[in-house]
């Protein structure tokens, strides 16, 4: 009893619930599984052991003011992914331009993926988080539910965000954010998850203590990060708030403390 369009593209072994709709010009790709009720619009491709739960809708036209129901552009899903019950994802609202969801990608149900999102590999968004239009979200970020993210705002690498906060700024790569809204500290655990070793995991935390925690302004925070051997994921860290258009995100102000006062432990 689903609709299948004759110009979509399906892969092997891909099963289709009941009631599901799959416009033209759609590639799905082999051993997806498709659960009843889920609309997947025009110029979407998902890609292998992809799996979209119950009342899903993935490539809808954005909520633009601007866009065109003529214009042709794209929303690209991952392998290995998973969608679940009524998540909302848009294409762009400009010709030749995408929405993207990576691989091993785990977005929770009623989440809302707004037009020219950009979502690397490996992330996790919780129930009822919305992404407005624009966002990039870094590989291996983990979202908690309830979440508000402005348009174009953008969140590093391997952070992670507290439930309930509302991020108007941009969030460096391996940092949290509290409900509040302010970063309370590096993801610890989210470092040791990613296999990094204790002096590459003291040289991140060295990068957020000081330019989060000791008081300095930016200029003055990245001199004295440069001040010590630069890792990878320093760079990775020192790039993005270098090339932030909207902001850095503030630390908890309730953190702020002499730097000769604290011994740099990983805790």
């Amino acid at each position: 009893m689903a609709v299948v369009s004759p110009e979509a593209k399906i892969g092997r072994n891909v099963e289709i619930g009941p009631f599901a709709v799959i416009e033209s010009d759609v590639v799905i790709g082999d051993n997806c599984w498709i659960d009843a009720h889920v609309k997947i619009d025009r110029y979407t491709t998902i890609g292998a052991n992809t799996r979209v739960y119950y009342g899903a809708l993935v490539g809808a036209p954005p909520q633009d003011h601007r866009f065109n129901p003529e214009t042709v552009s794209y929303t690209e899903i991952g392998s290995d992914s998973v969608i679940r019950e009524y998540v909302t994802i848009h294409r762009s609202p400009f010709a030749g331009q995408k929405t993207v969801v990576g691989d091993h990608v785990l977005l929770m149900a009623f989440v809302h993926i707004g037009h020219d999102v950009q979502i690397g590999n490996h992330v996790t968004i919780a129930n009822m988080t919305a992404i407005s239009g624009h966002v990039v979200i870094g590989d291996g970020a983990v979202l908690s539910g309830y979440i508000l993210v402005h348009q174009f705002c953008r969140i590093g690498s391997l952070s992670m965000l507290g439930a309930r906060a509302i991020v108007v700024q941009d969030i460096p790569p391996y940092c949290m954010l509290a409900e509040s809204g302010c970063i309370a500290g590096p993801n610890t655990i989210g470092l040791r998850r990613a296999g990094l070793t204790p002096e590459r995991r003291a040289a991140v935390r060295n990068a957020v203590k000081n330019y989060f925690f000791y008081g300095y302004n930016s200029m003055t925070a990245v001199a004295e990060i440069t001040k010590k051997e630069v890792t990878p994921e320093v760079e990775k860290f020192l790039e993005f708030v270098k090339s932030t258009k909207r902001g850095i995100v503030s630390g908890d102000p309730d953190m702020i403390y002499r730097k000769e006062t604290q011994e740099d432990e990983d805790r």
